[in-house]
């Protein structure tokens, strides 16, 4: 395990990564695809938005210090960059789109989003043991992933408690886990990889 403050250093880098390439960057890429009316990546990001608010649930999730938030990170970033592979009939259409800027510039975050996934799951999964040990959980290795969060708080949330925020993000976990149970139940069967015929 990396020494207290190099471990800090990575997962401030860490959280800054995730703003730019899970936030910044696919707004501007969908603002301009709704600017350029540019209906392929706007459908793929839409449906990476709804896939990526299982990051912000577990943004306030550690808010208010629920052990699990370091599962659902774990697997938000796993199901971030599937959501921008799964889908092969608007894959196949991005393929066959002429060149353009917006699509170079999709492809590369594409492809730099499922690398950053990647890695940061690498990164994550010795943490794991964070979300099924009160012990773990109090140590200084796993509250160092708390710090951001609670920092986020103090930015935009002081009015607050930890609480009341965790009690949301428990409903929008909820409603998130029953939508993806339905659509790999139901919608998946009926409509395949194909995001055309929702």
């Amino acid at each position: 395990m990396p020494s207290s403050s190099f471990l800090q250093s990575l997962v401030w880098t860490d959280y800054r990564l995730a703003v730019v390439f899970t936030v910044l960057l696919p707004l501007v890429l969908l603002v301009w695809a709704l600017v350029t009316r540019a209906e392929v990546p706007q459908q793929l990001l839409v449906i990476y938005w709804k896939v990526s608010s299982l990051l912000a649930i577990s943004l306030y999730l550690m808010i208010a210090e629920l052990p699990f938030s370091f599962l659902t990170a774990v697997m938000a970033r796993v199901l971030m960059p599937v959501s921008l592979w799964f889908w092969a009939d608007l894959n196949e259409e991005i393929r066959e789109q002429p060149f353009s800027w917006l699509k170079l510039a999709f492809t590369a975050w594409r492809w730099g989003l499922t690398f950053f996934c990647g890695l940061g799951v690498l990164f994550q999964l010795p943490f794991l043991r964070c979300a099924f040990s009160r012990a773990a959980f109090g140590s200084e290795s796993c509250q160092v992933w708390l710090e951001a969060p609670k920092l986020f708080r103090q930015s935009f949330h002081s009015g607050f408690t930890p609480g009341f925020l965790g009690f949301w993000a428990i409903l929008a976990l909820v409603i998130y886990i029953l939508s993806l149970s339905y659509f790999i139940f139901v919608k998946l069967g009926r409509q395949g990889r194909s995001a055309l015929n929702q």
